[in-house]
């Protein structure tokens, strides 16, 4: 399948770090972002991983991020770069994503990381999450930083996520 849509939910959305000829605010449907991803190389190291964001199914559920439109001739080294920077845990998957103002969703890669990946941490209470948020660091920098940037670009675009806000008053208050 070829890839020309890129959908961001994580760090993609404030460091995309390849180039693309469009960006939208967009949504997919029957998905939910969560901090259920341990992060061992670039927000954690091996031994004290960090918590990433990761796309979790759930019926009914909206998450919303950013479409990135990329050139078909520069797919195989976005993707390459992207393989790299997404390598530990996450998959290459398919999904439909939807635009503002167009009725019908486009097919879009994106990265998920699955419960049965090495990495993968799974849910766990709030407080307990972001403590390990608070105490993380990795070769990318603090997990705190992670955390603030996500919710600053959220609010930024008007992006709603109760998982990241309430994540976020904990980690502030």
């Amino acid at each position: 399948m070829s890839t020309e849509w890129i959908f961001g939910y994580g760090s993609l959305i404030w460091r995309p770090s390849f180039a693309y000829v469009a960006r939208h605010k967009s949504w997919v449907v029957g998905w939910q972002r969560r901090f259920w991803q341990g992060s061992t190389d670039h927000r954690g190291v091996p031994g004290s991983p960090g918590r990433v964001v990761t796309l979790v199914q759930e019926p009914d559920a909206v998450c919303w991020g950013m479409l990135y439109r990329i050139r078909p001739e520069l797919a195989d080294s976005i993707l390459n770069e992207l393989d790299y920077r997404e390598k530990a845990g996450y998959t290459r998957q398919y999904i439909d994503c939807y635009i503002e103002g167009e009725p019908d969703p486009r097919r879009t890669l994106t990265y998920v990381a699955d419960a049965d990946n090495p990495n993968y941490l799974g849910p766990a209470d709030d407080h307990a999450v972001v403590r390990q948020i608070a105490e993380s660091a990795g070769p990318s920098g603090s997990n705190q930083e992670y955390l603030v940037r996500l919710h600053e670009e959220f609010r930024k675009h008007g992006i709603d996520d109760d998982h990241v806000t309430r994540l976020y008053e904990l980690l502030t208050s």
